[in-house]
């Protein structure tokens, strides 16, 4: 969530050139962005316990995975029209970063709740 604070903090902050590419990458870094925060605050609260009719890993991981595929593309399409402008590299890196830490949490959250649950071993 950080990286992606950052990257969209470097852009924001930096003269753009091509005002749809920044704007495309500025409007999924900040989408990426509440919906981890909605995913932190269902967690933290135990809203999931209430709302029994969502499942919860699958919306987490359809989450995860589109906003990840939307992330590189933005992070790509980013880093190809930064003319070298600082800011513009930065958030384009940042955005590559922030994609490999989704994927982590991506692996990290099916390993968690699909494969501690078909071994029935909870650690």
């Amino acid at each position: 969530q950080i990286s992606l604070l950052i990257a969209f903090i470097s852009v924001n902050s930096s003269q753009w050139t091509d005002y749809t590419t920044y704007s495309y990458f500025q409007i999924v870094a900040m989408c990426d962005l509440v919906m981890i925060l909605v995913f932190y605050v269902v967690h933290i609260f135990r809203i999931y316990r209430l709302l029994t009719c969502i499942s919860w890993p699958l919306a987490e991981f359809l989450h995860y995975l589109i906003g990840t595929i939307l992330l590189l593309i933005a992070s790509i399409v980013a880093a190809s029209k930064s003319y070298n402008l600082t800011g513009l590299v930065a958030g384009a890196t940042f955005g590559f970063l922030a994609t490999i830490l989704c994927v982590l949490s991506i692996w990290s959250s099916y390993k968690v709740s699909c494969i501690t649950q078909s071994t029935g071993k909870y650690h």
